[in-house]
């Protein structure tokens, strides 16, 4: 990059955040590198809070065009922002508000890059499937499953009021656990697995699972390789992973936010940059 912060910002600079409760280094990277290379006056900056409502107060007043939402904040903004977009209320969940002239539009692009992938890796909806998780990305992934055709889909959630209630929306069931349930497509939706958190080190599944699957689908980014996409791998089955969700759901939140659309290269090489 041949600009310095220095020489970039101006008082016009339009400003794009997150929010996260524990923030990373990729969408910051992700973004700032696009508006790099495509000449943008943006810049890209992640935060953490502990007062929601004047984080999201402080998108309106400060005039900041964009802010990405991450767990566990998907659903607390929702009763904060103006306008709930098609993808956003269909799923009761935000991932992306855009500030227009201090009115907060909220939409999902996590739904849209779940689609896409079981379409591009090519999962057959036959399948049966479980998703572990019952907050915000559960229910995008739970949505796309149904959407993409996916007729058995098991939602699996210890909280019984949040599980149970996601899959009745779609028409599937719940269970507290996967117990002896083999299903074909293993989906996670909860933290485990996230760097930094409690279950680090942990597998959402049993390795029995997934040595039962045909292919696992790991919501959580950061690792790339968590350990359920690294025992997955070394089984030789289909793996989706965060970091290709992360990558089509911000280049969707990039246009959002600037009006232009990058290629796929250039989604690409922003998305290896987000990560090295």
């Amino acid at each position: 990059m041949s600009r310095t912060i220095r020489d970039a910002l101006t008082k016009d600079t339009r400003l794009c955040m997150s929010l996260a409760a524990r923030p990373s280094n990729i969408g910051t990277r992700f973004h700032n590198y696009l508006y790099e290379e495509l000449g943008l006056d943006f810049v890209y900056k992640a935060f953490t809070t502990t007062d929601l409502p004047a984080a999201v107060a402080g998108i309106r007043a400060l005039g900041i065009r964009g802010c990405g939402v991450s767990m566990p904040y998907k659903e607390a903004c929702i009763e904060h922002v103006d306008v709930m977009h098609d993808s956003a209320a269909a799923i009761a969940s935000v991932n992306t508000i855009v500030n227009s002239g201090g009115v907060l539009h909220a939409y999902n692009t996590d739904y849209e890059a779940v689609a896409t992938l079981l379409a591009e890796h090519r999962v057959p909806p036959t399948l049966s499937a479980a998703v572990a998780g019952s907050g915000g990305m559960a229910k995008a992934v739970v949505a796309a499953l149904r959407d993409n055709g996916f007729g058995q889909v098991t939602v699996i959630a210890r909280n019984e009021v949040t599980g149970r209630a996601l899959a009745d929306q779609y028409g599937f069931g719940w269970r507290a656990e996967l117990g002896e349930l083999r299903p074909g497509l293993l989906v996670n939706a909860t933290p485990i697995g996230m760097s930094g958190g409690p279950g680090a080190d942990g597998l959402p599944f049993d390795e029995d699972a997934v040595r039962g699957s045909e292919a696992v689908f790991d919501v959580v980014a950061l690792p790339p390789d968590t350990p359920l996409v690294r025992a997955a791998s070394a089984l030789g089955k289909t793996v989706i992973t965060g970091a290709e969700v992360i990558a089509l759901q911000a280049a969707a939140q990039f246009e959002l936010y600037t009006g232009v659309r990058p290629t796929p290269d250039q989604i690409r090489r922003a998305s290896e940059y987000s990560r090295s």
